[in-house]
């Protein structure tokens, strides 16, 4: 028989779970702030607003017309600071539940559930990620990086979105490792460089060779790219409809959800 702080924990597990990701967080938030915010904002001073200034004709349209180039580039850097903040914390941080600290462990003992551990710590993450990608969006208004402020408003949610469609496929990957071989940094050379360079970040994905634009079609950072740049300025005739964009993000965060809470449960039963 149960007691009434079981039950408690059941209904509330997940909470309980981000709190303690919360806590951990602790210990190293100005390494949180540093990468998060420090490096997309520098690189929003050096190319968007340092590059910028050798630029002489626009690289991108808008529905009113051309753009410039800083107005281009912020709203792909908003999203670089939400894959970041998913690229750290769903590798090493799960390496460290299931095998390292074995925390996930300790939680699985208690009334707490395998699906509310992977839902705590995508939780924790989401809170994360709203909280960088506002603060960088504050940082987008001060530049004048941004063409229409208020209509962008609810571009750090679409961050976060496109922060969990790459962060949970990456999470499923790394609940799946039993023994650290490196694995992860040749995610962060083979996958999440090439995918920050060639997703249209730095110049439209048209300017690529054709063979090279699959990358930015299967890449989340283009996706939620577009959609933030159509917020902030609109898209040109010809661009991908903006649903097509939210649908490929939603097909991957549903799909890694789903997958990840499969993997954490027959991890820790």
């Amino acid at each position: 028989m149960t007691t009434a702080p079981e039950n408690r924990t059941l209904r509330h597990g997940a909470w309980y779970v981000a709190e303690h990701h919360f806590r951990a967080m602790r210990a190293y938030a100005w390494t949180n702030v540093a990468t998060g915010v420090g490096n997309p904002v520098l690189y929003l001073l050096g190319i968007g607003l340092g590059l910028a200034t050798f630029l002489d004709q626009p690289i991108a349209q808008g529905t009113d017309g051309p753009v410039s180039y800083v107005v281009f580039v912020a709203p792909a850097l908003l999203v670089t600071s939400a894959l970041t903040v998913a690229t750290s914390e769903f590798t090493y941080a799960v390496m460290a539940g299931f095998r390292w600290r074995r925390v996930f462990w300790g939680m699985n003992a208690s009334p707490v559930e395998p699906g509310q551990i992977a839902t705590g710590l995508i939780l924790a993450v989401s809170i994360r990620m709203i909280l960088t990608t506002a603060v960088y969006y504050v940082a987008m208004v001060a530049f004048g990086a941004v063409g229409d402020p208020w209509g962008a408003a609810w571009m750090p949610l679409v961050g976060v979105l496109g922060g969990m469609a790459f962060g949970l496929p990456l999470m499923t990957y790394s609940a799946t490792l039993t023994q650290d071989k490196g694995q992860f940094a040749l995610v962060n050379r083979f996958v999440v460089t090439p995918m920050f360079l060639f997703s249209g970040t730095f110049f439209p994905l048209t300017a690529l060779p054709h063979w090279l634009q699959w990358i930015g079609w299967v890449s989340p950072l283009w996706h939620a790219s577009e959609i933030g740049r159509s917020m902030s300025y609109g898209l040109p005739p010809g661009s991908w409809p903006v649903g097509w964009h939210y649908a490929v993000l939603v097909v991957y965060a549903v799909t890694g959800w789903v997958l990840a809470h499969r993997v954490f449960r027959r991890r820790l039963r």
